[in-house]
């Protein structure tokens, strides 16, 4: 199955695996971990304005060599200066990371939009900006329910992606907005998915993905982790998964992972199960760990 492409509501499609710049290469030189990342096989990159580091995302780019139609790279919105358009914004972002559009623009966090109807009119922006082909696609992220009815009251663009912490610890408490999602056609992309395993160690479900973990190297003969376990739950529900690292070795690890063969519906709905004993969010929302 691996790297699977998934359709988006707007007829483009996004790589199922991304590599993120956010919290490992937080306000970081992200360079060579991006550049390592292409070499190793990542065609998704995600980026943000509140990285700090879109510059050495798009000099990393560069350096790998590869050709900007093989990639697809997303970058987010964090606010807006007084009298600067969402245009003029993405512009800014476009020069930094030495590239004519992204693939996917994201506005990062709605509570940045507080002013009556401010939100509504962001959104107006960024349908203008993937006319203009300045983005293929237009998302959000870390909204809810209530932020994505303000912007659909009117829209003429549903948003393609909506992305979002997501791991078994909120599993539950996101079933209302994930079936929102499905409903519009919103693809969900989550950060943190990892979470369980190296934030929240010691709870429900670490023997659930144990045991799974063991069944997968027994039967596919290499090792796997629980980390890949939570990619692989992930994945079966159809939910696009940003990771990082700082760590070259990691890169591999993920791209094998994601030539896993697929979990059995009774592990899926484990995980679910032992996840809705426990809420635990571990990121506020600004994407970034807290």
């Amino acid at each position: 199955m691996a790297n699977t492409p998934i359709k988006l509501n707007d007829g483009n499609t996004i790589p199922w695996l991304g590599f993120g710049t956010g919290t490992a290469l937080y306000r970081k030189d992200a360079t060579d971990m991006v550049a390592a990342a292409i070499k190793a096989g990542f065609t998704h990159l995600d980026g943000a304005q509140v990285y700090d580091n879109e510059d050495s995302l798009g000099a990393g780019i560069i350096a790998s060599r590869k050709p900007r139609s093989e990639l697809f790279v997303t970058t987010k919105l964090y606010k807006l200066d007084a009298g600067t358009t969402v245009r003029e914004s993405l512009q800014g972002s476009l020069k930094t990371l030495k590239l004519d559009y992204v693939d996917l623009f994201l506005i990062h966090i709605p509570s940045m939009f507080k002013e009556p109807g401010q939100l509504k009119s962001i959104w107006k922006q960024f349908e203008e900006v993937k006319k203009e082909g300045l983005a293929k696609s237009i998302g959000v992220s870390n909204f809810e329910v209530k932020d994505l009815e303000e912007i659909l009251d009117g829209a003429t663009i549903v948003p393609a992606v909506n992305q979002l912490e997501y791991h078994p610890y909120v599993f539950k408490a996101s079933i209302p907005l994930l079936e929102f999602h499905k409903k519009h056609g919103i693809v969900t992309e989550s950060y943190g998915g990892q979470s369980p395993v190296f934030r929240s160690k010691g709870g429900p479900v670490d023997p659930v993905l144990i045991s799974i973990a063991e069944r997968l190297s027994k039967t596919t003969g290499k090792t796997v982790q629980e980390g890949h376990v939570l990619m692989l739950w992930q994945r079966y529900k159809g939910i696009v998964f940003v990771t990082t690292t700082s760590k070259e070795a990691r890169l591999k690890e993920y791209l094998d992972a994601a030539a896993l063969p697929d979990l059995t519906t009774e592990e899926v709905a484990a995980i679910d199960e032992a996840g809705s004993e426990l809420h635990k969010r571990h990121f506020e929302t600004s994407g970034l760990p807290t």
